[in-house]
């Protein structure tokens, strides 16, 4: 079976159903009814409804074992897919609407990170994430406890949540604060915003992944730029899929935009929220092209060498390849 490895997943959208029940009553939180359509399906309609259902999920997270059993559990099914690397976003202004400092959930999830690498092989990394439509201010909180805490695990900086509140260049003093502190970034962009917003991303922000960054497709000259620049796409099809972005997986640009030069990854973004995880994603997304074997490993080894590990660590991941 071909290995794997991700870039683009949300550590509060790992969450399955069943397991944010568990936490919930753990803690003896009461969820929102309207929360979940069935025992193993989450309710939302569109992408800012799924946004609301996102929040309500993760208020289930409050502690520091509930950070660690959250990354384990995704972890461990990761290793059962063969994943053998995973960058996940981890979201300090969560933590915080659940009373948790910043320090008590990257706690929490390294010893997830510890637990899961002892018990399945499994390495991570964490990328620590603002949410764009709390705007500029709690983005640059966010980026200075990431500067001023440096932690094995963090890796880099970036960016979520709804991309048509406020403009990329509201959001640089917070990138710059990460990237003079010397960790690398990435922005979500043209997933709902058009090329335009990639664009603004890339003149006003220190990135070199972009998050989705499927809709540059729609611009043949943005395409160049990034294959020029070798700006890796963390994209996520079945996400886009599933938010009514394209209508299946033979529709998705992720095969042209391969084709036209541009450095592609594949992930799943949030996936019990979208019925699917890392390996239906290489599963169906090989199917919908035709890709063979070779293809799906150049796909996994594009996500090593893209990834804001350190080189040691890299090396001893494309040595499994």
């Amino acid at each position: 079976m071909v290995k794997k490895a991700e870039l683009h997943v949300h550590l509060e959208g790992t969450a399955t159903p069943a397991l944010v029940r568990e936490l919930a009553g753990r803690n003896g939180a009461e969820l929102d009814p309207t929360t979940f359509a069935s025992d193993g399906e989450f309710r939302w309609d569109d992408f800012w409804d799924f946004l609301k259902c996102y929040d309500k999920a993760a208020a289930a997270i409050k502690s520091i074992d509930d950070y660690r059993a959250v990354t384990y559990d995704y972890l461990r099914r990761c290793a059962e897919e063969d994943v053998i690397y995973v960058e996940t976003f981890s979201s300090p202004d969560h933590a915080a609407a659940a009373g948790m400092s910043y320090v008590d959930h990257l706690e929490g999830i390294s010893a997830g990170i510890d637990d899961a690498r002892r018990d399945f092989g499994i390495e991570c990394r964490i990328i620590v994430t603002c949410v764009r439509h709390l705007g500029a201010s709690s983005a640059t909180q966010v980026a200075r406890q990431v500067a001023q805490n440096p932690h094995p695990y963090v890796v880099g900086f970036g960016m979520g949540g709804d991309e048509a509140m406020h403009h990329p260049a509201d959001f640089a003093p917070a990138f710059n604060i990460v990237h003079e502190a010397g960790l690398p970034t990435t922005n979500h962009a043209g997933e709902f915003g058009g090329p335009d917003s990639i664009r603004a991303t890339l003149e006003h922000l220190p990135v070199v992944r972009l998050g989705h960054g499927v809709r540059a497709i729609e611009d043949d000259q943005l395409v160049e730029e990034l294959a020029e620049k070798a700006i890796t796409l963390e994209l996520c099809p079945g996400s886009n899929i599933a938010t009514g972005l394209y209508e299946n997986y033979k529709s998705h640009p992720i095969n042209r935009l391969m084709e036209k030069g541009c450095r592609v990854t594949i992930s799943s973004d949030d996936p019990p929220f979208f019925a699917t995880s890392v390996g239906r994603e290489y599963e169906q997304t090989a199917k919908a092209f035709g890709w063979n074997e070779a293809t799906m490993q150049q796909i996994t080894q594009n996500a090593i060498e893209a990834a804001f590990c350190d080189e040691g660590l890299k090396e001893q991941l494309l040595a499994q390849l």
